[in-house]
């Protein structure tokens, strides 16, 4: 900008403009409205320069001072009364040359004034910055009413030119003081002139400070801040301010004074409006602390719902809501007899582990209603930052509080039931540990003070009825593990999907696709065929999915005019849901050799797993079918084990030195991991190098040791509705499970027969028949003689 320029002027009454500068100016006269426009329509470049008497209402050139600044026009908004308010920023000093127009408003040449050159030694330039920042600091101490980011700001710039014109346009001159500094071209003459100022402003203070100490006696607090507000309020009103920013802090200071909160609490939001008060509504640290105050005001402090202590009512909600689930059922109305005796109880912290879709979220929000409290729902699945639990601190550009205070903004009150949705699939990462954050949160000895970073004052979550979700218990951390009250849902039975499908499904999906007023009939057989035929899970979500289906042809063909049979027969699923995907699990059709049926269990709840064995020339052991390592180590385990009691079941030893031993797994596309399967393989090996067939009406599950123990195991129920759906009557099961047997419905224990046994040696007993004959297997069994080959 070394060339002149033709630009529009605004005189200006009571500021002067430094360069760097950001102000808002209320602009009302008509020929200063006109340059403000033709410059909004031109570059924004506008001159600003000082009238030398503030009371000229149209000042002649030769009362405007010729140095001013060249800037730019940020923001324009016009006002109710008439008047426009303009944003600028000050680019660079220039001098008038000329006014080229004085109607309707000034147009000047302004040329660029070039930053003068000083010869400073270094360590010179350095000692006076340092004594100027030392003094606003005194300055700010002292109460001058100065930025609380001018130091932070003046701590990055080495231009002494820049140092001057920043604390020249702070510190609140006299217009004369001030048009004296912007003319000094010099810079660090310029910064021996702010010091001056500076240091006489100091010693204004200093003799303020006495004048106050001597009056302190005679003013009381209250006449002091009755004075002071009222000097404020005026101020604000001559700078046009006072109609929206103190209605707004009014507004505010009324809310906080209305709400009950901690004393605590109160006090630093009070600390924090005062703050707000003495800012510009402008400045971004304004705008921050808008943003907390709203928070603090929005967060629920005390605001609660009375807890419904009527047990059967609460019971009787549950019970419409959820088919069995008895266990859950049972700890919510625990919890509200414990409240209707001791009025001070901490709410529970619960964790549902279970497969997907077997009404853990649904659940929470049944607890809710039972309760009479509001739900709300966070999923912590895929959540890294720490912040996301603790929340931001201030000082970051878009802070916000975390997920704990936003969902309890919501709910609207501090006690309501606040489902932590999969929190056995928390992240981590250089950002922290979100698992970690939560040992505050879910610790009933902590969270009654929880601080997030944002807020930076404690909230009470001792009244919050925390319940947290998961489909696995090993990823959890062990830690916040221990912070909860684990209850594990097991998958519903084939009988259990009909009746909830009955009381629950069917109905509400005749309602969501328009058919609540079709006489329509599913009856058990048909929606049986669809769990068995369609669906393989242990919740009801695909059930649910399949029925809404089938219920949205059904609305399609009557929408078209056509009649429909009132009772869905199985023909009908089959028209409208295409080829069944999935068989019904079944059991063996025989007794077979080397093959025997295991109990798994997954996330969709307990599967039938079938192991079989064979053997080749070689040695050794081969695994097939998609195995997890745990599960490679138990057919290693039950191999070494078979070698070891050869002699037991009357097999050669030479035959695992000329025998390669192959162990399959069905299903080869689906992986498979865990230690349960080590007594089925053992007992398919022995089946089959014996030549003794597997009962096809048993199957097992248990994790074997090297010698011969069967070890628990867990999902004892899961996998007993698994023997269920395939029709096995017997299973073999670990002896430490037996005390499990109560977790199990009575009605599904009728059905089965349990065979606890410690040993594999029981487990075989119980299992193989009688030998066949089988030839390649008679020269290696001990301690017959090798067979004669036959031509």
């Amino acid at each position: 900008m070394s060339d002149t320029s033709l630009m529009p002027m605004l005189p200006v009454r009571d500021v002067v403009v430094f360069p760097y500068m950001i102000l808002p100016l209320f602009v009302g006269r008509e020929s200063s409205i006109k340059a403000v426009e033709d410059a909004i329509s031109g570059n924004r470049m506008i001159f600003l320069a000082a009238q030398k008497e503030i009371t000229d209402e149209f000042p002649a050139p030769d009362r405007i001072y010729d140095v001013g600044t060249i800037a730019t026009i940020v923001r324009m908004k016009k006002l109710a009364d008439g008047r426009v308010k303009i944003l600028i920023q000050g680019v660079n000093k220039g001098r008038i040359t000329s006014f080229e127009q004085k109607e309707p408003y000034y147009k000047v040449s302004v040329t660029p004034i070039e930053e003068g050159k000083s010869e400073i030694n270094a360590m010179e330039l350095d000692a006076l910055m340092r004594n100027v920042k030392e003094q606003l600091e005194k300055l700010i101490s002292m109460g001058k009413m100065l930025s609380p980011d001018l130091i932070l700001v003046l701590e990055e710039i080495k231009d002494p030119g820049k140092f001057a014109d920043i604390i020249a346009a702070n510190m609140g001159l006299k217009i004369i003081e001030a048009q004296e500094v912007l003319e000094i071209a010099d810079p660090v003459k310029r910064l021996y002139k702010v010091n001056d100022y500076v240091l006489r402003e100091v010693e204004i203070l200093n003799i303020q400070v006495k004048i106050n100490n001597l009056a302190k006696d005679e003013i009381t607090k209250s006449q002091k801040e009755y004075y002071l507000k009222e000097q404020m309020k005026a101020i604000k009103s001559e700078l046009g301010e006072f109609d929206s920013k103190m209605d707004d802090t009014s507004d505010l200071r009324q809310r906080l004074m209305e709400i009950e909160m901690p004393n605590e609490v109160k006090e630093e939001a009070m600390k924090q409006l005062e703050r707000l008060e003495r800012m510009h509504p402008d400045s971004s640290e304004s705008a921050v602390l808008r943003t907390y105050l709203d928070w603090v005001v929005d967060v629920p402090w005390s605001k609660k719902t009375e807890d419904n202590m009527n047990l059967k009512r609460a019971k009787q909600i549950l019970d419409e809501d959820h088919y069995d689930l008895e266990e859950v059922k049972e700890r919510i109305v625990e919890y509200l007899a414990v409240g209707k005796l001791n009025k001070k109880i901490k709410g529970p912290i619960l964790c549902f582990i279970g497969a997907p879709g077997v009404g853990k979220t649904s659940l929470g929000k049944s607890i809710a209603r039972a309760l009479g409290r509001q739900f709300v729902r966070i999923s912590l699945g895929g959540v890294k930052d720490e912040a996301e639990i603790r929340g931001h601190r201030r000082t970051y550009v878009g802070a916000m509080p975390g997920k704990i205070i936003q969902g309890l903004k919501l709910a609207g009150t501090c006690n309501p039931v606040f489902v932590l949705d999969e929190i056995d699939k928390l992240g981590a990462d250089f950002k922290g540990d979100p698992s970690s954050a939560l040992l505050e949160v879910l610790d009933p000895e902590q969270n009654f003070s929880f601080r997030d970073h944002y807020l930076n004052v404690p909230y009470d979550l001792s009244n919050v009825l925390f319940i947290a979700t998961a489909n696995f218990m090993d990823t959890i951390p062990p830690a916040l593990k221990d912070r909860m009250e684990i209850i594990q849902l097991a998958g519903y039975t084939a009988e259990e999907k009909i009746k909830i499908a009955q009381i629950h499904l069917v109905p509400k999906q005749k309602k969501e696709n328009g058919l609540e007023n079709v006489n329509l009939k599913f009856s058990d057989k048909v929606i049986l065929k669809i769990i068995t035929e369609y669906t393989r899970e242990a919740g009801v979500r695909n059930l649910e999915r399949n029925i809404g289906k089938v219920f949205r042809k059904i609305a399609k063909i009557i929408a078209d005019g056509k009649t429909i049979s009132k009772s869905i027969s199985s023909g009908m699923i089959e028209k409208h849901l295409g080829c069944p995907p999935f068989k019904q699990e079944e059991k063996n059709q025989k007794d077979e050799i080397g093959v025997c049926t295991g109990l798994a269990w997954t996330q969709f709840g307990g599967e039938i797993l079938m192991v079989e064995v064979a053997s080749s020339k070689g040695s050794g052991l081969k695994l097939t079918g998609n195995l997890g390592e745990v599960m490679k180590e138990s057919a290693m385990t039950a191999l070494s084990y078979v070698k070891t009691m050869a002699a037991h079941y009357g097999i050669d030893e030479d035959y695992f030195q000329n025998h390669e031993i192959h162990v399959h797994f069905p299903q080869g596309a689906i992986p498979k991991d865990g230690p349960s399967a080590g007594v089925t393989i053992a007992t398919a090996i022995i089946s089959y190098i014996t030549g003794r067939p597997v009962s096809r009406d048993i199957a097992m599950t248990g994790e074997i040791s090297l010698t011969g123990k069967v070890l628990q195991i867990g999902g004892l129920k899961e996998k007993a509705l698994a023997a269920m759906r395939a029709c096995i009557k017997t299973i073999i099961v670990p002896a430490e499970n037996k005390k499990e047997l109560i977790n199990i419905p009575k009605e599904y224990r009728k059905k089965l027969n349990f065979v606890f046994v410690g040993k594999v040696e029981e487990a075989i007993q119980a299992a193989l028949l009688p030998a066949k004959k089988v030839e390649h297997l008679d020269s290696y069994r001990h301690p017959r003689k090798p067979l004669k080959a036959v031509a």
